[in-house]
């Protein structure tokens, strides 16, 4: 595991992330996103920075669950669950998570079924 730094739209986390996890915040604009990892754990995020109080904190920001249960997003894809990782200090938000479930793990996901 390495530290990165995670541009979310309210700031920033620090936090330990996997190769596969850092891959997966790689949108390939030299930057590293908090959205495409999912829900980090809280002992993962190290600390993080707040834009709208303009502070650094020394640990990791509340995550604020805003809805869980599933809900259908296509075909064999379900959202598990969606919140945001918020500042202690002024309640922003730092930045969202969603965490995604295949109901069939050896199927593809929103696959175009052609006209018969």
């Amino acid at each position: 595991m390495s530290e990165f730094k995670l541009q979310g739209s309210g700031g920033y986390v620090i936090a330990e992330l996997t190769d596969e996890q850092a891959k997966k915040a790689d949108l390939g604009v030299g930057k590293l996103f908090l959205a495409p990892i999912g829900k980090l754990e809280s002992e993962k995020m190290l600390k993080y920075y707040c834009k709208d109080c303009e502070t650094e904190f020394a640990n990791p920001p509340k995550i604020q669950i805003e809805q869980q249960g599933h809900e259908e997003v296509a075909d064999n894809l379900v959202l598990v669950e969606r919140g945001q990782y918020t500042c202690e200090k002024c309640s922003s938000i730092i930045g969202e998570y969603r965490v995604f479930k295949k109901n069939d793990e050896s199927g593809e996901v929103g696959q175009a079924k052609p006209l018969s």
